[in-house]
């Protein structure tokens, strides 16, 4: 413990107790946006796909990718990597290369974590932040937000296979089942998803001093990734005293929505978003005023048999507005279905009525129209219909900006592909504004040196100087004229 709160109080933070939350990691200096709280190495992390080649098992990279030749189950993007993971990887390697076809199959990402946790707490003399990190995982098993007691039978019984699986893959080693199933159970509550730079998951790992953190639905700092580095990073000022907080879930979600996800870390939270939240969530899930002029949400009155607009008192009768809701219920699920089955024309035709026939019922800024468009987005880019999916794009980020806080990666990534988009169709002057929303927002959540904003701020320099060199053209052609 005075290993720990030394190592944090060299950067400007402390644990403490918090009434209501249990442990937290609190300022001890002034944090500016964009100012690194913290940054960490995984103890223990596996790729989502560690077996099928898609990426190494060290860095996480998905280029030039070879498999161990001894496991033949394990890949690497080179020498460097497989040297770097080797003190680890030489203990479970004669045991993969000795499972069976069956067996290899129960080598899923989540029994690969907890294997490579059992092989680090072997390898004691492995340090973070200057001490061991064997102590470390300690501190933070001891004081997880999950206990064993708070567990349901079935819980207990998917904890109790998911260690004899461990045991399966990893004969050779002194297991304890007991231990290896109560760890499950608390690497379920502060593990944290892997992912790149534009927040698309990679793997899974355990960063025991960020496990402190606690959660909010409108958080102070942001948790981002180079490789399989974790940085947190400030969203807003934080002063010295304040508790740093990050969001664990999606947050673009309504209050009902976020509290089911949170279900999984068993505590409910109580941010001021979740306890202020009834007019937004109307909005969110809620439906839109007859009048296509007014931006209002309707609430349901029982007594008239009618929904009524919150703005301007005009009332939407109940039985046509039940019938619409069920009409997009239905077409939910064939539009599902295609999509599903790769026919990307006929989703991409199916899912714009869908969103004329939710545009019909739904609030404009209703999460389920923003899912739409978000597939339609990504559907017109598989299909390389630049024009329809900047119409998205654009449609997206008002939606965005009201959902996420204002310096949130999500908005400036969508803002960064509204400007790509733009760059493709020539629109110079609108790219060049994209790229500066974008830029202004992610150097503040990603930093300013990672290779992902090197290749913005490339961009962002490209299109100025295509901007300036229009201007220029522009001004020469009035003068002669």
């Amino acid at each position: 413990m005075e290993a720990l709160e030394r190592a944090l109080s060299a950067r400007g933070l402390t644990v403490s107790w918090i009434p209501g939350k249990g442990r937290g990691l609190i300022a001890a200096r002034d944090f500016s946006p964009g100012n690194v709280i913290i940054s960490q190495e995984p103890f223990a992390s596996s790729p989502s796909k560690f077996s099928s080649g898609s990426s190494c098992d060290r860095c996480f990279t998905s280029s030039n990718l070879r498999k161990c030749s001894g496991c033949r189950i394990v890949w690497y993007c080179g020498t460097g990597c497989q040297k770097l993971e080797w003190k680890l990887h030489r203990l479970e390697c004669k045991a993969f290369a000795a499972l069976s076809e069956d067996r290899e199959k129960m080598l899923t990402p989540t029994v690969r974590l907890m294997a490579k946790l059992v092989l680090r707490r072997k390898l004691q003399n492995d340090l973070t932040f200057g001490f061991t990190s064997y102590y470390h995982l300690c501190f933070i098993v001891h004081l997880s937000h999950q206990d064993m007691s708070d567990l349901d039978e079935k819980q207990l019984i998917l904890y109790a296979q998911m260690a004899n699986l461990v045991k399966l893959v990893l004969p050779s080693l002194d297991i304890d089942l007991k231990e290896v199933a109560q760890n499950f159970s608390k690497i379920s509550c502060n593990a944290h998803t892997i992912c790149d730079s534009e927040l698309r998951p990679l793997g899974t790992g355990l960063y025991p001093i960020i496990s402190i953190i606690n959660h909010s639905c409108i958080p102070n700092s942001v948790l981002v990734f180079e490789g399989q580095v974790a940085f947190v990073r400030a969203l807003e000022p934080i002063k010295a005293g304040a508790e740093v907080m990050i969001s664990y879930i999606e947050t673009a979600a309504t209050t009902n929505t976020r509290q089911d996800n949170l279900k999984q870390y068993f505590f409910t939270c109580s941010c001021p978003r979740c306890f202020k939240e009834l007019k937004e969530d109307a909005i969110l899930e809620g439906y839109r005023c007859k009048d296509k002029k007014c931006d209002g949400f309707l609430l349901h009155e029982v007594e008239k048999k009618s929904f009524t607009c919150q703005q301007c008192g005009l009332g939407r009768d109940e039985n046509e507005t039940t019938k619409v809701a069920n009409e997009i219920e239905e077409m939910s699920k064939v539009v599902t279905a295609v999509l599903s089955a790769g026919n990307l024309s006929q989703a991409s035709s199916l899912y714009k009525n869908f969103e004329q026939l939710q545009l019909n019922l739904l609030h404009p800024h209703s999460i389920k129209l923003l899912q739409t468009r978000e597939t339609l987005l990504k559907v017109c880019m598989e299909l390389n219909d630049w024009r329809r999916a900047l119409q998205y794009c654009q449609l997206t980020i008002p939606v965005y900006q009201r959902v996420y806080q204002s310096n949130h990666p999500m908005v400036g990534l969508q803002y960064y592909t509204c400007g790509k988009l733009e760059w493709l169709l020539e629109k110079t002057e609108d790219a060049l504004k994209s790229f500066t929303e974008a830029a202004n927002i992610l150097r503040i959540t990603h930093g300013s040196t990672s290779p992902f904003m090197y290749e913005l701020f490339s961009r962002l320099e490209e299109a100025q100087a295509e901007a300036s060199y229009k201007r220029s053209a522009l001004g020469e052609r009035m003068i002669t004229d």
